[in-house]
């Protein structure tokens, strides 16, 4: 799945794994931990797979439990 040209730029597109990776979805963000994705080697651009995505939106939509669910702060930008 990894190992071709970047879309943006000459790099190439190596397997990484992150130790936490958010995605937007809808209303809400869904992250995943310890994933493995495709990072351009160049210009740093991530790729997923469709095993990743389809987990998101199951998460997301509510057809799959996530592990556990996290408090995060926002601040409206207007405020600061």
């Amino acid at each position: 799945m990894y190992g071709h040209q970047c879309e943006y730029c000459e790099g190439l597109v190596q397997p990484q794994s992150v130790k936490r990776q958010a995605f937007k979805h809808c209303d809400g963000f869904v992250i995943l931990e310890d994933v493995a994705i495709g990072v351009c080697n160049h210009c740093g651009n991530r790729y997923y797979s469709a095993d990743i995505l389809h987990a998101v939106h199951a998460v997301a939509t509510g057809a799959q439990v996530p592990e556990r669910t996290e408090q995060i702060s926002v601040s409206d930008r207007r405020s600061v």
